[in-house]
């Protein structure tokens, strides 16, 4: 058995890790409230804009959205891994770097490059891929320009034809314990297909369907991209709150069974001095 300085130490030194865990969990937890309010207020516009995109293009006839749309046969292919920039959220980054490995074996035989967003998946992904480009810093200021500019540079690599097919993968945000890894194709757009009859009467345009449907695609590609990092920018602090909350429970657990062992030794070593004083006095006696 450790003797009781050894045991304090201990004591002590779990006592400062949960002090950390649980501000850390406190910080998360103020953090997350604010990602989670941006990406709940954000998906009805997205998905109103991605509805009223499939409205138009459903009226029209023929390749309405010109080179967004074009299929080519996929050799080389750009993964968006996006992840967090700090650790110390559970599998939150390591769900992602799997599920990266997993799309480079189902396109076994073709060219995957990797565009990192966030330091972890960068640092990570750059041992085991070629990453053709990261963005580290887009947390520091999360806004819609930011993030415009990313999905030109990755619209850009499309219509160039360096890539045949772009992306994403991400978490998205359920709630604070449950992120679900998802993966989504950026580009080239997928057929559009509307369950609803759409008549062109339906609408009145201005200049015409197909200056609008190709006005709003890259709108479309910038809002589908920004939506993926709200999603796990909120999902980033959802996680590290419940597992800096696991950790705070565990270092409370671990903290309590120290305090006891602390306890049954130092009653040890008092009965253990005790048997000897009384010892030496019968000794003394006798």
């Amino acid at each position: 058995m450790a003797n009781l300085k050894e045991i304090r130490n201990r004591i002590t030194s779990v006592s400062s890790t949960m002090q950390i865990t649980s501000a850390m969990k406190m910080v998360s937890a103020a953090k997350l409230k604010k990602a989670q309010d941006a990406i709940t207020a954000m998906r009805p516009y997205a998905e109103k804009l991605t509805e009223l995109l499939q409205d138009l293009s459903a009226t029209l006839e023929g390749e309405v959205g010109g080179d967004y749309t074009t299929q080519r046969e996929v050799k080389k292919v750009l993964l968006v891994a996006i992840t967090s920039n700090r650790g110390l959220c559970g599998a939150f980054n390591s769900n992602i770097i799997k599920e990266i490995k997993n799309r480079t074996e189902f396109y076994a035989g073709k060219q995957v490059d990797v565009f990192a967003i966030g330091k972890k998946g960068n640092d990570a992904l750059s041992k085991t891929h070629k990453v053709h480009g990261h963005h580290n810093a887009i947390f520091d200021h999360l806004t819609f320009e930011n993030v415009a500019g990313i999905a030109d540079n990755l619209t850009e690599k499309f219509l160039s034809g360096d890539y045949d097919r772009i992306e994403l993968v991400y978490n998205q945000f359920k709630n604070a314990a449950t992120q679900i890894v998802q993966v989504e194709q950026f580009l080239p757009l997928a057929p559009i297909n509307s369950d609803k009859n759409v008549s062109a009467g339906d609408y009145i345009f201005e200049p015409s369907k197909e200056e609008i449907v190709l006005t709003l695609i890259p709108k479309s590609l910038k809002t589908q991209l920004y939506k993926g990092i709200r999603d796990s920018f909120a999902s980033e602090h959802g996680a590290r709150m419940t597992a800096m909350h696991k950790a705070t429970d565990n270092a409370t657990e671990l903290r309590n069974q120290l305090k006891l062992t602390y306890n049954k030794a130092r009653q040890a070593a008092i009965t253990s001095e005790i048997l000897e004083i009384v010892g030496g006095a019968e000794a003394l006696n006798g």
